[in-house]
C-alpha cells in the first residue's frame, strides 16, 4: 500500500501543510514513521480522509490554501472504483473536488487502480452545464 508525506498529503486534500500536520496531531488521520524518520500516511487512511474533507467536514481552518485545477488537471486520490464485466467507474478525489469517470474495465486493470493511490483526472471538455429544473 502506498503512503504520503505530510506535504504530498496536504496537496492531495487542498490544504496547507500545517494544516494537514495538525489535522494528524489531533488523531484525525493515523501517520506512522519510514526508516528516515518522515511521517507518513497510508493510502487508505488518506483516502478516507479526502472524502471526509470533499463531503464538507474539512475544518475551514484560515491557513488553508484554495485548490485551483490548472489546465484542467485534477492530481488527487482514489477514494473507490467500482467494476463491472465491461465498464468500471473511479472515484477520485481532488482537494474539495469529487470527479467521477467511467471508463472500461481493462483501462482500471491496466492502471492498477485501487483505493488510496494517487491519480489524476483530466478534463478535455471545455463547456460542462448541468441544470436541475
Amino acid at each position: 500500500m502506498q503512503s504520503y508525506t505530510i506535504g504530498r498529503a496536504a496537496r492531495l486534500l487542498g490544504v496547507s501543510p500545517d494544516t494537514a500536520r495538525r489535522w494528524a496531531d489531533a488523531g484525525r488521520v493515523a501517520t506512522h514513521r519510514d526508516d528516515s524518520g518522515r511521517r507518513l500516511i497510508a493510502g487508505r487512511d488518506l483516502a478516507a480522509l479526502c472524502v471526509e474533507v470533499g463531503q464538507g467536514a474539512g475544518g475551514g481552518g484560515e491557513d488553508e490554501e484554495p485548490y485551483t485545477s490548472v489546465r484542467n488537471a485534477f492530481p488527487g486520490i482514489v477514494t473507490a472504483v467500482r467494476l463491472g464485466d465491461v465498464a468500471a467507474q473511479v472515484e477520485i478525489q481532488a482537494g474539495p473536488h469529487r470527479l467521477v469517470s467511467l471508463l472500461t474495465r481493462e483501462a482500471v486493470e491496466e492502471l492498477g487502480l485501487e483505493v488510496g493511490m494517487e491519480a489524476t483526472a483530466r478534463v478535455k471538455s471545455t463547456n460542462v452545464h448541468v441544470d436541475r429544473y
